[in-house]
């Protein structure tokens, strides 16, 4: 009788995102990056060379797992046919629910990632084009809700519109990475005062949503 088992085999990698999802399981089980990309892909059972046609770093894989974060959420939003008749607060709205859905599966390691950025301002590469790649959907937006006058042109300022939006964004990431409620039902709650205030802010009124908004951050920071 045989009285030796055979090694189960390896799933095969044969695309980037394969790769990807093997990076992830390996920071999160080791909590650091693999030393080399050469013991990486012999734990993978894949050469080098390999590895090379999908990415030339780990970086590379970290930069491009970020950017799918925005890319995955603007294609399921477009590819809902009420989108189009969204007014632009709807559009960032609906676009900051479907991003944190998404980021609810990749939780843990959203976390590790974002313990590595010390500031919106001082961004590591991953992050920066995460970053590019939400201006370059919210510039569209605005310019847009510009046109429409739903959002205020205003000499200088209305240019950098898209700054102030990446530092909300930035404001919602932080606040959901340490929401404890369950669900996440107070980054919802959030989420929804933060843009009712940041368009208030491009747009017309501010007072009673920032006396709002205001109040519900200094009830939560005693939590």
């Amino acid at each position: 009788m045989e009285t030796t088992k055979k090694a189960k085999s390896k799933k095969t990698i044969s695309n980037p995102s394969e790769v990807q999802s093997a990076y992830r399981d390996y920071l999160l089980t080791n909590g650091k990056k693999p030393a080399s990309v050469f013991s990486f892909c012999k734990d993978l059972q894949l050469s080098e060379a390999e590895f090379y046609t999908h990415f030339a770093s780990f970086e590379a894989i970290e930069k491009s797992i970020w950017e799918g974060y925005i890319s995955t959420t603007v294609d399921r939003l477009t590819t809902d046919e009420a989108y189009a008749q969204f007014t632009a607060q709807e559009r960032v709205l609906t676009f900051y629910f479907s991003l944190v859905e998404l980021l609810k599966n990749d939780r843990s390691f959203v976390l590790h990632q974002l313990t590595s950025v010390n500031a919106p301002t001082m961004l590591p590469d991953f992050i920066k084009g995460f970053k590019k790649s939400f201006e370059e959907w919210i510039n569209s937006v605005l310019a847009e809700a510009k046109s429409t006058g739903e959002v205020a042109k205003r000499p200088f300022l209305d240019e950098r519109y898209h700054h102030l939006f990446w530092l909300h964004l930035w404001f919602i990431l932080q606040f959901w990475a340490k929401d404890q409620s369950p669900n996440f039902e107070k980054t919802d709650a959030a989420i929804e005062k933060s843009v009712t205030l940041a368009f208030e802010l491009i747009g017309k009124g501010v007072l009673d949503n920032a006396l709002d908004f205001g109040k519900f951050l200094y009830q939560n920071s005693k939590n």
